[in-house]
Parts: structure tokens; C-alpha cells; sequence
């Protein structure tokens, strides 16, 4: 069994896998990880391996604890990938954008597949019939849409994210919420039509923590997932335990 943690900008997500099924999930922040851990490896004492991957700071007292009671694999750029990476600049390629490439050729092999991850930013990261990653796209969240009108004008308000009951916003509130929200749903829609035009069997996967609020808005046609990034890295584990 493995124990899969995923350190993003918001939560840490941990995962348990019995081969390729995900069996347990749940999100932590750091003050609670070695407890969570602690109580993981006492619910599945048959936890042997794990595999750490942060586009933020897990502190290092953290990963040491993992690694005293596990088999434990860092994620960097120098391990083994399931593809061919054809980034100009692979060194500055975040390890959750390669974890999701990772679970596209592990559940999608020998087709063209956009992965689109809706969480703090918006990510687009593509990979064709050949296993090779080719790159993609990099926008602000949903959330970070919100913040930054709030940020950086005098008077508009901090607003929780909200479907807009209208196009046409009657207010300042309800003209944020419909700038911010049909705002994502056309710029993904759109990306999605410009991928299709050049590889029309393209297969759209869709996920992050914003994914299930987008999934029913979009009009283009997606697999949404919430575990996509969990089971890429768990495939990542996989080809480099014996390395």
C-alpha cells in the first residue's frame, strides 16, 4: 500500500492506495500533519511506501517524519516520468503540473489529453498520442480573480465565490460575480475549442478543487475528476520503487 501526500498553496492532501485504488483521502494543514499521518499508519498497517510531492513549503521535520516510517520518494525533476518532457523549462515546471501528465499517460496512453486543474491557479497541460508532454498554460484561480479586484481597486469587495444568477450584473456585486465566473467558463471553454481545432479526438480532463463548481457550467464536454493529481503521483511511486 502507499501513502501518497500532495503539498499545495492551500491544504495538504493525503491519499492511501492499495495498488492503483484510492482507498483513503483527506485534507490537512501542516499543524496536524504528523498527527494525520500517525493515525494513517495505524488504520493501514500495511503502509510501506510513500511518495511526497509540494508546490509549497512542507517543512522538513515533516518529510523526515515520513521518510522514519516509510519507504519514501521526494518528487523532483530528476526522478523518472512516464513521458517524454518537451518543456524549454523543465527546471521550472511545477511537480503538480508532471504529476498530472504522469496520471494522463497512466489512464489515457497513446491519446491527445488536455488537463485542466481549477485550484489556486488555473493549469493547462497537454500530452499527445506520442507520451510526449508538449506544455500548456498558466492563469489565476477563481478565487485569486476575486482577491485581486478586491486587492487592488479602492472599493470593490472581498465576495466568496457565487454562480451569477444573470449575465448582466445589477449590481456591483453581482457584476463581480458574473465577470469572475462567465469569465473562467469562457476563457476554459475557449481553450478547450483551440485545442480541439488542432487535435479534434483531444480528451479534456478536469480537475482540482474547483472542478465539480466549473464541471456542470462548461459547456464543452470534460471527465472531471478530484483525485487526478493523487493517482498521478501514486503512478509516479509506482515506476520508481525499484529505481
Amino acid at each position: 500500500m502507499n501513502l501518497v501526500i500532495d503539498v499545495g498553496n492551500t491544504l495538504t492532501k493525503i491519499g492511501v492506495f492499495n495498488h492503483s485504488g484510492l482507498v483513503h483521502k483527506t485534507n490537512v494543514q501542516q499543524v496536524d500533519f504528523k498527527k494525520v499521518v500517525r493515525e494513517i499508519k495505524d488504520d493501514y498497517p500495511l503502509l510501506s511506501n510513500a511518495v511526497i510531492s509540494s508546490v509549497s513549503n512542507l517543512e522538513k521535520e515533516n518529510i523526515d517524519f515520513v521518510k522514519k516510517r516509510f519507504s519514501t520518494l521526494v518528487v523532483d525533476h530528476l526522478i523518472t516520468f512516464p513521458f517524454k518532457n518537451l518543456y524549454e523549462t523543465p527546471q521550472t515546471l511545477g511537480i503538480d503540473r508532471l504529476a498530472l501528465v504522469a496520471a494522463a499517460v497512466d489512464q489515457y496512453p497513446n491519446k491527445n489529453v488536455l488537463v485542466i486543474d481549477a485550484g489556486t491557479c488555473i493549469t493547462y497541460d497537454f500530452k499527445n498520442t506520442k507520451e510526449e508532454y508538449l506544455g500548456g498554460a498558466i492563469a489565476p484561480g477563481i478565487r485569486l480573480r476575486y482577491h485581486s479586484l478586491n486587492n487592488y481597486t479602492a472599493k470593490l469587495p472581498l465576495l466568496e465565490i457565487k454562480s451569477p444568477e444573470d449575465l448582466i450584473g445589477k449590481s456591483t456585486n453581482e457584476a463581480i460575480h458574473s465577470g469572475v465566473i462567465f469569465g473562467v467558463l469562457h476563457e476554459i471553454d475557449g481553450l478547450i475549442e483551440e485545442y480541439c481545432n488542432i487535435y479534434p479526438d483531444l480528451t479534456v480532463i478536469l480537475t482540482g478543487g474547483d472542478a465539480h463548481f466549473l464541471s456542470k457550467r462548461l459547456k464543452n464536454s470534460i471527465f472531471a475528476t478530484s483525485n487526478f493529481l493523487l493517482e498521478g503521483l501514486n503512478h509516479i511511486l509506482s515506476i520508481n520503487k525499484n529505481k
